[in-house]
């Protein structure tokens, strides 16, 4: 619990609690010989008495009451103290996973009230998955003591199955195959349940482009006989799992029928029939290649790309001014410099790639960018300013394997991780290179100056030279050239040398 200051959190505030869950025997079990030892008891007390507010056999809410009764139920002084170690308490269950705390402003009043909403335990397997948590309880009681906890909560196979390979075959009844429904989707009954059942409100969450498939087109398409039937038969409540879905749809333009081609594979969901999302990803980037070198080439215009996004009915978020890049020389005319920062900031890399090609998009860039984006999983804004700084900037040297590979793991490194960190990346970027050309400037005309000035102190020195001025070998002097040209003969040396031609002449 984040509390600026103390007085914003006194036993006079009211507060409510909300839980959706009772407490098995197991989970008491974990509370106590679990999360106990890593809690407190204080913090353990706390969430005993949070959890008794709401009357068991019930889910839902509690009514609002004063603070006051939290200090006294905990025996904490109503004072400054009390007030610490409420907050302590608190601080800790939610660290551990088992309580969120909401501040409720209360509107027309200056006064707030406190929400907190319980959390269940996890089970024993889920725990001991948990890493960190696992690794908490090893601090406070010791590496045996995880194993002989583990040990205890756990009931073992019986020796005569586990001593056997056993061969499996699930003969479950389907529910599809028991049950006939008389309509797939009943709209009134689900608006009627929405409307009379107390559900939390909890804010919603920032939508995501969807590619409009409803959860009865995907059921109708479905084959009955799958084995995958009955998960998505659950997706009918997860509107979670439904908007990622539509998401993937959207971002790589397929239809329902081959969401359900994709939904039957064997990738799709896990043995507990959660989504495989990540998996589908990759499979969806597949088909969507394969649909692309069917067609040959893109829709490129601005008229039919216009057209496109005014079909589309996606929340955008915005782009400040100050976090605006350049449009680049390729999309100059096609829009103005707000219109392609809003698109670099909501569109997926699929189709702001294409924007920067007349045609088709080479393959080898696009599986780049998918790697990038499923392996280093960056956000779809970050990476479409990557897009910007590779292809919308000058320089057709950046147009390889290698410098974008290491532009992302840059990014990674930094934490990149948001448009505006991506836009001041890129300027960060932009300011080293230019520094880097003006320093290779400056030393190229230093250089040339410094070799002319040495190349004429030595033009003299008896060197032959290239064209650079680089000195190669020295001039030797061969025989027969007159090397003292300069030097005169007397006419005495040279009556005794014609003597001598004479006599060696035999006259």
């Amino acid at each position: 619990m984040r509390i600026g200051s103390k007085l914003n959190f006194t036993e006079h505030h009211r507060f409510c609690v909300y839980r959706n869950f009772s407490l098995s025997p197991l989970d008491q079990r974990m509370l106590t010989l679990i999360y106990q030892p890593m809690s407190g008891a204080s913090a353990s007390s706390l969430y005993q008495l949070l959890y008794y507010q709401v009357a068991e056999g019930f889910s839902g809410y509690s009514p609002l009451d004063t603070q006051r009764r939290l200090f006294l139920g905990l025996g904490l002084d109503l004072s400054e103290t009390g007030r610490t170690e409420l907050v302590r308490c608190t601080s800790v269950l939610e660290a551990l996973g088992l309580l969120t705390t909401c501040r409720l402003y209360l509107p027309g009043q200056e006064e707030v009230a406190y929400e907190y909403e319980l959390l269940a335990p996890q089970s024993p397997s889920e725990f001991f998955r948990n890493q960190h948590l696992s690794m908490l309880l090893r601090d406070k009681v010791g590496k045996y003591g995880v194993v002989a906890l583990q040990d205890s909560l756990f009931q073992r196979e019986p020796d005569e199955l586990a001593q056997h390979e056993l061969q499996r075959e699930n003969i479950t009844m389907p529910f599809y195959e028991l049950f006939r429904l008389s309509a797939a989707v009943d709209a009134e009954l689900e608006q009627a349940l929405e409307e009379t059942a107390p559900v939390r409100k909890t804010p919603a969450p920032a939508q995501q482009p969807s590619a409009g498939i409803e959860y009865g087109d995907i059921l109708y398409r479905f084959p009955r006989g799958s084995l995958n039937r009955p998960y998505v038969e659950r997706l009918r409540g997860d509107k979670d799992a439904l908007a990622q879905l539509n998401y993937i749809a959207y971002k790589y333009e397929i239809g329902a029928a081959d969401l359900c081609r994709l939904l039957d594979e064997d990738y799709a969901f896990d043995s507990s029939g959660s989504l495989l999302t990540d998996e589908l990803q990759l499979k969806a980037a597949q088909i969507y290649r394969l649909d692309r070198k069917r067609e040959g080439e893109r829709r490129a215009n601005s008229a039919a790309l216009q057209q496109e996004e005014s079909e589309q009915d996606v929340p955008e978020q915005g782009v400040q001014a100050e976090h605006y890049l350049p449009v680049p020389a390729q999309l100059t005319g096609r829009c103005d410099i707000q219109q392609y920062n809003m698109l670099m900031r909501n569109e997926p890399h699929t189709r702001f790639l294409r924007r920067f090609f007349p045609g088709a998009v080479p393959d080898w860039i696009e599986r780049q960018f998918e790697r990038i984006d499923i392996h280093y999983r960056l956000p779809a804004p970050v990476i479409n300013v990557l897009v910007h700084y590779v292809f919308g900037m000058k320089g057709t040297s950046r147009v390889t394997k290698t410098f974008i590979e290491a532009v992302a793991s840059n990014m990674l490194v930094q934490q990149v991780d948001e448009f505006e960190k991506a836009v001041l990346y890129v300027r960060s970027q932009q300011e080293l290179e230019r520094g880097k050309e003006a320093q290779s400037e400056g030393g190229a005309r230093t250089g040339g100056r410094t070799a002319a000035a040495a190349g004429g102190a030595r033009s003299g020195g008896g060197y032959r030279r290239g064209a650079a001025g680089i000195p190669r070998k020295p001039v030797l002097p061969v025989a027969g050239e007159d090397v003292s040209s300069d030097q005169d003969i007397s006419d005495e040396e040279l009556e005794e040398m014609r003597k001598l031609a004479r006599k060696l002449d035999g006259r």
